[in-house]
């Protein structure tokens, strides 16, 4: 890393079990970790009938994130990543508790969709074994969700979310505590039917290592070893004698006795079930556990951003080569909308590096909806935005970069950019965007290069050199429609 950069980097991980907090020191392409906190808050047993985490799990949730603020809250905002998984991603308030958590913890929040999270447990995972060739099956049975990942070195090749987690089976089947051969099995079940869509693709994809990541996978093996059932990670032999001993003493109280901590204990039986339920289905002998995960991934992805290797710039070059997107059009608007973004940075406050690479991103794909259908591409674009896996983004990056596509052309979509500093940012880069797309609305080279851009408040003055657009009377009547488009948006355009 840069040696102007700070020394430290903090990820947090608000998983559906626990909290975790890991800071670290970059050294040589690696991460010394300096510091690690971790809190159960089990927020995926706080939600009501609505689906809605209720007070009592938000609070606790934002006590904790208060703690971890204290250590990590005086560090730029670019050296730290905080994203939220599987109970956040299901929480219908989850936009009412995000803006409350990221005050306590002094950090944006990011919520990771499935796809992004097995990404990031594979990245993790992948850092902290030894650079082998052998193709990996990677297995993380998290709280809310379980991520299973085929990949060799630190490229995942197949990633896959599945909706079973160590505490929404516990909370269903296991809630009064009792452990019967009955339940054991009703969970072992539901597991195989979750991994039965997927099973024929990671047959199919091979594999030749099996690997385990995170908590579940920890405890498990953790007990085997203490009981001496398997010496060496986590076998299918020794799941069944681990079931068949959970099943003897009979309920989460009488875990201890086969030397499960107290914190694991109301998660265990869904944890071992989901466990048993994999192995079965995916014909696993044996599986070795790692130290490593979605934390360690968080920061080996931080530091390929810090590094100008940001995973999300390969992401949008796949994309422009999927759909085909035109480059030389491409190319003319990302200059324009640099440009116009440079003259007003400083008076409308966009001078963040996220920024400028949302605009750029945006200026990249603002077509990619022609392959559907040129017909309202901008509308089809948005969707696409919205709804493909995007390895590197989080969920409100696509939301945001979805709405900027969406609102490149013709009538702006008010009620998508929401409310608030955030909305009325993203509006002005949508402006930019706008501006740059008409100018270039001829396909070519016409417009000058010295055309300059200035703003006061909501008004904004495009300036061309003398008698250009008298030369160019469509582009001037292209952007005598596009300033009654803004004005709808509030905002005032002049061009002279």
């Amino acid at each position: 890393m840069p040696k102007s950069n700070p020394a430290s980097i903090a990820a947090v991980d608000l998983g559906s079990n626990s909290f975790h907090l890991i800071v670290a020191h970059p050294l040589d392409g690696h991460i010394k970790v300096v510091d690690r906190l971790r809190e159960v808050i089990r927020l995926a047993a706080g939600f009501d009938a609505q689906n809605n985490l209720t007070d009592e799990a938000c609070e606790s949730a934002l006590r904790c994130l208060d703690r971890f603020g204290q250590r990590i809250r005086h560090l730029p905002a670019g050296m730290v990543r905080a994203v939220g998984t599987n109970a956040l991603r299901k929480a219908r308030n989850a936009a009412n508790f995000l803006p409350r958590a990221e005050a306590a913890l002094g950090h944006s929040i990011d919520i990771v969709s499935g796809y992004e999270e097995a990404r990031l447990i594979y990245l993790g995972v992948s850092h902290g074994l030894h650079d082998g060739a052998d193709l990996r099956l990677v297995i993380d049975i998290g709280g809310g969700s379980t991520e299973v990942i085929i990949g060799r070195r630190f490229e995942p090749q197949l990633m896959e979310s599945l909706h079973i987690g160590c505490v929404s089976m516990s909370v269903g089947l296991f809630r009064d505590g009792i452990i019967d051969a009955r339940r054991m099995r009703d969970a072992e079940i539901l597991a195989r039917q979750e991994l039965e869509p997927i099973e024929e693709a990671i047959s199919r994809a091979g594999w030749q290592t099996a690997i385990g990541a995170s908590g579940t996978m920890e405890s498990v093996a953790a007990v085997l070893a203490q009981n001496g059932w398997s010496k060496d990670g986590i076998t299918r032999d020794g799941l069944q004698r681990l079931r068949a001993a959970m099943i003897a003493v009979g309920h989460i109280d009488k875990l201890g006795e086969l030397g499960v901590p107290a914190e694991r204990r109301p998660v265990f039986p869904g944890g071992v079930s989901i466990a048993i339920g994999v192995f079965e289905e995916l014909g696993i002998e044996r599986l070795r556990v790692s130290d490593s995960a979605l934390r360690e991934g968080l920061l080996y992805d931080l530091m390929g951003r810090i590094e100008h290797e940001d995973v999300r710039e390969r992401t949008v070059e796949n994309l422009m080569q999927r759909f085909a997107v035109d480059r030389s059009q491409v190319a003319r608007v990302r200059v324009t909308a640099a440009s116009l973004l440079e003259h007003v940075a400083g008076d409308w406050a966009l001078n963040t590096e996220e920024d400028k690479r949302l605009l750029q991103w945006a200026a990249t794909l603002h077509e990619i909806g022609n392959t559907v259908s040129h017909s309202q591409y901008h509308k089809h674009g948005a969707y696409l935005l919205r709804n493909l896996d995007m390895p590197g983004f989080a969920r409100g990056n696509q939301d945001r970069l979805a709405v900027l596509v969406r609102a490149h052309r013709r009538k702006m979509p008010m009620p998508e950019f929401g409310s608030g500093p955030q909305a009325e940012n993203l509006l002005r880069l949508a402006l930019l965007l706008r501006l740059a797309v008409v100018l270039h609305r001829a396909r070519g080279a016409a417009t000058p290069a010295d055309v300059s851009l200035t703003v006061e408040a909501r008004a904004l003055k495009l300036s061309f050199p003398k008698s250009w657009l008298d030369a160019h009377p469509l582009t001037s009547a292209d952007l005598a429609q596009e300033a009654d488009y803004m004005k709808a948006a509030g905002y005032k355009l002049k061009f002279k």
